[in-house]
């Protein structure tokens, strides 16, 4: 595993608070630079039963950890949008996306 969760809430508020958004088009991305790669799934009541839910966050944990390596450093919460069916290849898509969009690709 290349990247740290981010488990506190502080940690996660002040992402929340400070970070910059990025939407793709099954993800929206928050944000903010640290000095190493860390990473929280968001995932509320609304997508469903605790089953469906815990799916989501093990597809954008996997999504995540396959690309974290071309990623920059710095606090990523990752936030599913609301969709029918998930699939881990439309996570990384968008995952790989984003970054290229917010220059968020390590050199």
């Amino acid at each position: 595993m290349i990247y740290k969760r981010l488990k506190k809430r502080k940690e996660i508020s002040a992402v929340f608070k400070q970070g910059k958004r990025a939407h793709g088009s099954v993800l929206t991305f928050v944000y903010i630079p640290a000095d190493h790669i860390r990473m929280a799934v968001c995932v509320g009541k609304k997508y469903g039963k605790s089953v469906q839910r815990n799916r989501i966050k093990r597809l954008l944990r996997a999504a995540f950890s396959a690309r974290a390596q071309m990623l920059v450093t710095g606090c990523y919460l990752l936030i599913p949008r609301q969709a029918e069916e998930y699939s881990y290849h439309a996570f990384v898509r968008d995952i790989e996306k984003i970054a290229k969009r917010e220059h968020l690709l390590a050199n």
